[in-house]
């Protein structure tokens, strides 16, 4: 999973394709999918980024967690990265995306369905770049 942001500390959010089998139509925070064999956390999220978005961009790697939420439990690795822009969006994937501010997150996050990881991702992300860590 990357979480994106721009160089004026927006948050990309994207709706997720009415087509794809998990979660249609809801909002995510970041882009991701499964590692591939042999792939570290940073070599799939940079391939994420360039399927979903269109985009390269330098990820790094913040933190894993145990997700609980949404499917069976599963390892999830978040990653960042600066992202100017969403080059060319797959239509497959991504229905619609928007940079909103870290201050509107909290009221779209109630307002908008999303994924159920999506919450406790933008938490522990936002907890550990307060405290300055970010190590698992």
């Amino acid at each position: 999973m990357v979480v994106c942001h721009d160089r004026q500390g927006r948050i990309l959010v994207h709706r997720r394709a009415e087509q794809v089998p998990r979660f249609p139509g809801h909002y995510e925070v970041g882009v991701g999918g499964a590692l591939g064999v042999g792939e570290s956390y940073e070599q799939a999220a940079s391939r994420e980024l360039d399927e979903e978005l269109g985009v390269s961009a330098a990820v790094r790697f913040r933190f894993k967690f145990l997700n609980r939420s949404g499917l069976s439990p599963h390892w999830l690795g978040v990653c960042d990265a600066v992202v100017p822009r969403a080059g060319m969006p797959n239509s497959n994937e991504v229905a619609w995306h928007g940079w909103l501010s870290e201050s509107d997150l909290p009221r779209i996050l109630r307002e908008w369905t999303f994924t159920p990881d999506s919450p406790e991702i933008l938490d522990r992300y936002f907890a550990r770049r307060a405290d300055g860590t970010s190590a698992q």
